[in-house]
């Protein structure tokens, strides 16, 4: 098959579209494409993932099984660990983590664990594309060349390469996948070319680029200008609070303002798989050209202090009710990085969680997304949520909002809990006596 062939299926919408890594950006982008009688085939390492979606399960609570289930009985979704058959696919999309180690350093470990598996059934005219978050120059100088070298084909001219980062948001009820526009970057104008039909026949509007680092410094801009601005607001709270100014106040006062201002929002910290990490692609890429992001850098250090900032906080609130953290009982509510969903990477509850209990307090959480937390590499507990009971929010010395859950009933919060520490302002809008509400 040559790379026109592979055009022409693209155009026709008859190419079967691979996808490697069936997550929170595989398993969205599989159902844009069975939503248009596309044909998918999901690959997964791990076993019990590919056997929950072979039996219609949903691996993410936003998604329903539901559309799981009708694109399987459609013959539109199969998903396997077998990787040789890639030869069977037209274009293979890569949707595996790209992780931080523990120097704070891209481990770019699961492009080229994906890399070694697709490249040996690599077929000439098959396109590839990277949707993995990650540093400027990764798919030319990671990807292509394992790819060549297992394959024996060449980038470019018997198969296409380009670089689309994903923007998938999960939770959010305003945007999908198939209405959030799609950059895509090539390593040429064909490549390009290809790209956009990749991804035109699902997706509303498809924005080309240059090249495919001008796509991967798109997805870092976009995540590093929300760290920048969070740490701005995160720093402002802080002095807010010491002035004794709300600085929710201030922002909403400050939205009114029709040009040259974005309201953002402070909180606990960053979380989730984006922001908290991608900056950290370029502070180490832009080392390789003698140059310190110091601004970067800047705002990731006032982003990483603000769940100490909180238990502080609460430190401050329990003393000025004439009691210690230590023996306290406190409870979390929200243990996920954001509302409405169940993703808790980065969280910040969970270094608020570790350093409360390390200072002596009694630790319950409490979030309708998280039934249940176990111990492992990025979490030290076992617990399951506790419901809020009256008899529970009375028994519990501090409660402290974390996130802002739309699922919370906050008016019951306000009204029964006896002390309320509150990072996301989630509790304002509710009436009642907020004497013992504070915000952190």
């Amino acid at each position: 098959m040559s790379l026109t062939e592979t055009k022409t299926k693209l155009q026709d919408g008859n190419a079967v579209i691979g996808i490697v890594g069936m997550g929170y950006v595989g398993v969205p982008l599989a159902l844009s494409y069975t939503a248009k009688d596309i044909k998918v085939l999901g690959f997964d390492v791990s076993p019990e993932r590919v056997a929950n979606l072979q039996n219609g399960q949903s691996p993410l609570k936003h998604i329903p099984a539901d559309a799981i289930q009708d694109a399987r009985e459609k013959s539109l979704l199969d998903v396997t660990e077998d990787f040789s058959q890639v030869a069977n696919c037209d274009a293979i999309v890569l949707c595996v983590p790209t992780p931080l180690n523990k120097n704070r350093e891209p481990d770019v470990g699961f492009i080229e664990t994906a890399c070694r598996a697709i490249g040996p059934h690599l077929q000439e005219g098959h396109l590839v594309s990277l949707e993995s978050t990650t540093y400027p120059g990764t798919t030319q100088e990671i990807v292509q060349p394992l790819l060549e070298e297992l394959s024996g084909l060449c980038a470019g001219d018997q198969f296409g390469l380009v670089y689309s980062p994903e923007r998938e948001d999960p939770g959010n009820k305003d945007f999908g996948t198939s209405t959030i526009p799609k950059v895509v970057g090539g390593l040429s104008p064909s490549c390009i070319e290809l790209g956009k039909l990749l991804y035109e026949k699902v997706i509303t509007q498809v924005v080309p680029v240059s090249s495919c680092e001008a796509a991967e410094m798109t997805k870092l801009l976009e995540n590093i200008f929300r760290s920048v601005n969070i740490a701005l607001v995160n720093e402002l709270k802080v002095l807010c609070h010491k002035m004794d100014i709300d600085v929710f106040e201030v922002i909403k006062a400050a939205s009114t303002k029709p040009f040259g201002y974005m309201p953002f929002y402070p909180g606990p910290g960053l979380g989730g798989h984006c922001i908290p990490i991608d900056p950290f692609y370029l502070t180490w890429k832009a080392r390789e050209y003698d140059m310190q992001t110091k601004f970067i850098e800047l705002a990731g250090e006032v982003n990483t202090s603000m769940p100490r900032y909180v238990v502080e906080r609460a430190a401050e609130t329990l003393n000025e009710a004439g009691k210690p953290i230590k023996g306290s009982r406190v409870l979390i509510i929200g243990v996920a990085y954001k509302k409405d969903v169940d993703d808790m990477r980065e969280s910040p509850a969970f270094p608020i969680m570790e350093m409360l209990e390390d200072r002596g307090a009694v630790l319950s959480y409490h979030d309708p997304f998280v039934p249940a937390l176990v111990h492992g590499p990025h979490c030290r507990f076992d617990m399951k949520s506790s419901d809020l009971h009256d008899n529970v929010l009375q028994s519990t010395d501090l409660v402290i909002i974390v996130t802002n859950h739309s699922h919370i009933d906050y008016f019951r919060l306000v009204n029964k809990a006896s002390l309320i520490l509150d990072t996301r302002n989630a509790a304002a809008a509710y009436p009642g006596n907020k004497d013992h509400v504070f915000v952190a």
